[in-house]
């Protein structure tokens, strides 16, 4: 009989790939999606650890599940509660102790093995703590995607990182960096076409880091695994998230020159506009070489659309590292971007400094430096009214008659089309522009584009 399974998905696109991959492993168990969590038979918290309080917001919602818990166990059944990803890597035996009604702590390069967790959980009646890195790569263990949730679909082509920046705890949770194989990537693309994908998101924590073993031996740089990939027939667009400056090689830049399907916005990572700044976060580049590679980019593909993070209030950040900051901004022109206050991480390197800045010149410079990004967002969205963009739907809007899409630039896009153009690339006239996305309708007498 169907057991149900609720996943709650905190943080970055590499934990929503995740989280359907744990949906798979979970498939041959007998596992079938709950809408919620209160239908659910079991329920993982699939956790990030890069926002602010990101433990603290996972055990407020342990303590929201636990009645849940106890009112199934009460009814004569059962509701296994896991917590996986980055905060159960970094705090598994705290989640235990804290939370001991809590059945299963895996990390992300153990939830190949959650089936064999569930039998030592059936078979011992004792939570289970598994946060071990193996030695074995998990895609290798890993099934075939049982189901595709819409049109644009994430990969993940390579994790860990190696930059230990020293605000970050990705290197502790995720590990080294590795990269898989470029034809075990291009069987999982070729099989997400096959179920209908017309979009592929390439995801890693570094992703434009990748050095997968090539397809007719060597090893393969993201920028061919990108035209590799550009050749599946069937495949309309790619994109590629997260990278680093440092990683931004010419054969990458060349791929935005050269491959129609890769789309013309890029997430690249500044932090910091200041030299000085750049230097105590261990990023491995100075500000006039971020510039320098967005220069290369924009000559490579002049229609380039930018976003970026940045992180305000740093340890030491003094009022001129951040006008410089706010400068690098100003000067790029993000078409997107996310900020964030400082917040210390257990056990890395900046969260022992003994010069960290006060919450309300941290809060007050967020808010200074949001309200640049924002405008620098809200301008771009403008300059595309009167455009005609292709857009790819992906779903209903929230009005009768209306489809939602992405254009190129990653923008929504609410434009009222039939419900059989969801999954098209439609040509769209931009009549309106919010901070957020664009309205738009079906540029006359066209036909959808792919």
């Amino acid at each position: 009989m169907n057991r149900k399974l609720y996943i709650k998905t905190y943080g970055c696109q590499m934990n929503v790939y995740d989280s359907g991959r744990m949906a798979d492993v979970l498939a041959p168990l007998g596992f079938v999606a709950a809408t919620r969590p209160e239908d659910a038979d079991m329920i993982v918290l699939n956790t990030c650890h890069i926002r602010e309080k990101a433990a603290e917001k996972l055990f407020s919602d342990l303590g929201r599940l636990r009645p849940l818990k106890l009112r199934k166990t009460r009814s004569g059944g059962r509701l296994v509660l896991a917590v996986a990803g980055c905060v159960a890597q970094a705090e598994g035996a705290e989640i235990l102790a804290r939370a001991p009604y809590v059945d299963l702590v895996l990390g992300p390069q153990t939830y190949h093995r959650l089936p064999e967790m569930m039998a030592r959980l059936e078979a011992s009646g004792t939570p289970v703590l598994d946060t071990e890195f193996p030695p074995e790569p998990k895609f290798d263990s890993l099934p075939d995607a049982q189901a595709l949730p819409g049109v644009a679909a994430f990969l993940s082509v390579q994790e860990g990182c190696d930059k230990f920046c020293t605000f970050c705890v990705v290197p502790y949770t995720r590990g080294a960096e590795f990269s898989r194989p470029a034809g075990a990537i291009i069987a999982e693309a070729r099989r997400l076409v096959a179920m209908g994908a017309r979009e592929i998101t390439l995801l890693g924590q570094n992703v434009n880091a990748y050095h997968g073993d090539g397809s007719g031996g060597g090893s393969w740089r993201l920028g061919r695994l990108i035209r590799a990939l550009a050749e599946l027939p069937g495949l309309a667009r790619l994109r590629y998230t997260t990278s680093h400056p440092g990683d931004m090689d010419d054969e990458l830049i060349a791929a935005h020159r050269d491959v129609p399907a890769l789309m013309p916005f890029l997430h690249l990572p500044v932090q910091s506009g200041s030299d000085r700044v750049l230097q105590a976060m261990n990023r491995r580049h100075a500000v006039a070489d971020y510039r320098a590679t967005i220069a290369r980019l924009r000559t490579a593909r002049p229609d380039l659309a930018l976003s970026s993070d940045f992180i305000v209030g740093f340890p030491g950040e003094t009022d001129e590292d951040f006008k410089a900051t706010l400068a690098l901004a100003r000067d790029i022109g993000f078409a997107q971007a996310f900020s964030f206050k400082y917040s210390p991480r257990p056990g890395t390197q900046a969260a022992q400094r003994d010069d960290q800045l006060a919450e309300e010149v941290k809060a007050e410079r967020l808010a200074i430096l949001q309200e640049l990004l924002e405008k620098s967002q809200s301008d771009f969205n403008r300059s595309c009214e009167g455009r005609i963009l292709p857009v790819l739907f992906e779903r209903s809007g929230r009005h009768p008659g209306q489809l939602v899409g992405r254009s190129p630039y990653l923008q929504w896009v609410h434009a009222p089309m039939p419900a059989d153009y969801r999954g098209r690339i439609v040509p769209i006239r931009i009549t309106a522009a919010g901070t957020n996305s664009l309205a738009g309708e079906i540029e006359t007498a066209a036909e959808a584009m792919a």
